[in-house]
């Protein structure tokens, strides 16, 4: 059994990129490869003041010398959906990302991505969009050797009959990678209540959820999306914290976490990675997961957020595995599927 206290950074990095992991929370739109957006701007002519790799950086990832709030983080999203110009560059996109998962050894990935953003320059229909992704995912899963799911994304702050298209398209996709559905976006000013029909109309019809809550928002945002939106996660869900009652509410429920710890630095939810919640978390017995959130923007990789939290965080590399079983058994699968994704991880980090 590998342990990690001792290893040299060098070995440690090394043994955490060999290790199978999942990633429960990776956007598809933070996740894209910057040469490649370089190469979009040239072919499109989107008007860049520098076509180049490192021109084109402190406009789609977080510089070192950047204000770590959430306007900043979200200001890169603004950006980088201006790169979806055409179905091939959006088919491009999906299957880079998925080959960038596998390389960094993630075995079981679940994408999201917010199907009306990809609409917006190329004027698709919010279904084309899916197709795309369903179809360029599901190639790339085999070309690279991991399984995808897919979880369809709407904005709080968009217009809930654009919330029902997307319950409409991730219905009809069930059958080709879609698991799951989520609320993301600006947690400040625009409450979560409007969609809960919807979530409620997903849930009925067999499709998982998760919410994002308790990242720019309170723990009561956390207490609203597991009791009306029904929500089998929480994405990011760090200012939980505030409130010990829901804390033992999550853990009793267990209620998976999906934790994203450099990402909350980057958008200034929490001041530095030592003061991350995660540690207090895991060991109050949360279900807590380890994972990206938007590997572009933050420039990070999952093997780098596992390796941080051996580094600051105190963790082990048993602590890291046990986490990545909870990431397999909250996996947005039917039964069957999950089980044996389980017995997988199961022996792969048993040999491990």
């Amino acid at each position: 059994m590998v342990k990690s206290r001792g290893l040299a950074d060098d070995q440690l990095s090394k043994t955490i990129q060999a290790m199978p992991k999942i990633d429960l929370h990776r956007h598809l739109e933070g996740s894209v490869r910057i040469d490649t957006l370089v190469n979009v701007a040239k072919e499109y002519g989107i008007p860049l003041a520098d076509y180049s790799v490192e021109g084109l950086r402190p406009f789609v990832q977080l510089m070192p010398d950047e204000t770590r709030n959430w306007q900043h983080f979200l200001s890169k999203f603004h950006v980088l959906r201006r790169f979806y110009q055409s179905p091939d560059i959006i088919r491009q996109f999906t299957r880079e990302v998925v080959a960038d998962a596998a390389a960094d050894n993630v075995k079981y990935l679940e994408l999201r991505f917010t199907p009306q953003a990809l609409c917006n320059e190329t004027g698709c229909s919010l279904f084309d969009a899916v197709d795309w992704v369903c179809q360029s995912s599901a190639e790339a899963a085999v070309r690279y050797d991991i399984q995808v799911g897919l979880i369809l994304s709407m904005n709080r702050h968009e217009k809930v009959e654009i919330g029902e298209q997307v319950v409409e398209a991730a219905l009809s996709h069930r059958d080709r990678g879609v698991v799951g559905l989520d609320l993301a976006g600006q947690e400040p000013g625009h409450s979560a209540l409007p969609f809960v029909p919807l979530f409620q109309q997903a849930k009925a019809a067999g499709l998982s959820i998760t919410i994002h809550a308790g990242e720019w928002g309170g723990a009561e945002n956390v207490r609203e999306a597991i009791d009306s939106l029904g929500a089998d996660r929480i994405g990011h869900g760090v200012r939980a914290m505030e409130d010990p009652d829901l804390l033992i509410e999550l853990a009793e429920r267990q209620i998976v976490m999906e934790l994203c710890p450099t990402s909350n630095v980057d958008s200034g939810v929490v001041a530095n990675h030592s003061v991350h919640p995660l540690p207090q978390m895991f060991r109050q017995k949360l279900r807590t997961t380890i994972n990206t959130d938007d590997p572009l923007i933050s420039n990070i990789t999952l093997s780098d957020e596992f390796a941080l939290a051996v580094r600051h965080m105190d963790f082990t590399l048993d602590d890291l595995k046990q986490q990545t079983l909870v990431a397999a058994n909250a996996a947005f699968l039917p039964d069957a599927e999950r089980a044996a994704l389980v017995a997988r991880f199961e022996n792969w980090l048993t040999a491990f």
